[in-house]
């Protein structure tokens, strides 16, 4: 049976199509009016979920931004105190250097002066001793060269004549320079 009783070719449907067409279409429209629904719940719960989700991202954003404050005032704390930590150390090793130099030139200080007491304490006692060896030496010398027994002074001279120089026999006058051998 035809619905319209001109021929149009494909767009004449037939009764029996058409009523299946129909029942599809209802079964079709009540299952998306069954499910429609529930894909929308589920659409606005998937929804709520994400603004949850970036909510609560927010939420941990800044929570995390305050822990990176507070971690950067910290930091910077530290590096304050560090600092001064090592502002300290330097002025104290500073004047542990300036106290050691000190305390080295003192050191020093007292070092050359007993080096050099002890040296001009050796230099009298070396100056004695050899004034005493050259009085006995030059009273030798002149022993041989006049051929008979000189005694020697036994204390030297304070400040008469020549530093080192024997003193003239008895009897003769010393010419500074010149020595004359004579025999007798």
């Amino acid at each position: 049976m035809e619905l319209i009783p001109y021929p149009v070719g494909p767009l004449n449907p037939k009764a029996q199509d058409l009523l299946v067409a129909l029942s599809l279409f209802a079964a079709v429209f009540l299952f998306f009016l069954r499910v429609l629904p529930r894909i929308q719940r589920a659409l606005e719960a998937r929804d709520e979920a994400i603004r949850g989700g970036i909510e609560h991202a927010e939420g941990v954003r800044a929570r995390a931004e305050e822990k990176r404050a507070e971690a950067e005032a910290v930091l910077a704390e530290a590096r304050h105190s560090a600092a001064r930590i090592r502002q300290q150390a330097y002025e104290e090793g500073t004047a542990v250097i300036a106290a050691t130099r000190t305390e080295g030139h003192r050191e020093r200080d007292a070092v050359l002066a007993e080096g050099h007491a002890r040296t001009e304490s050796e230099r009298a006692t070396a100056e004695a001793e050899l004034r005493m060896q050259i009085s006995e030496l030059a009273s030798d010398l002149a022993s041989r060269i006049m051929g008979e027994r000189i005694a020697a002074p036994v204390e030297p001279r304070p400040g008469g004549g020549r530093r080192g120089a024997a003193p003239p026999p008895p009897g003769r006058k010393a010419q500074p320079g010149i020595k004359k051998t004579t025999t007798t």
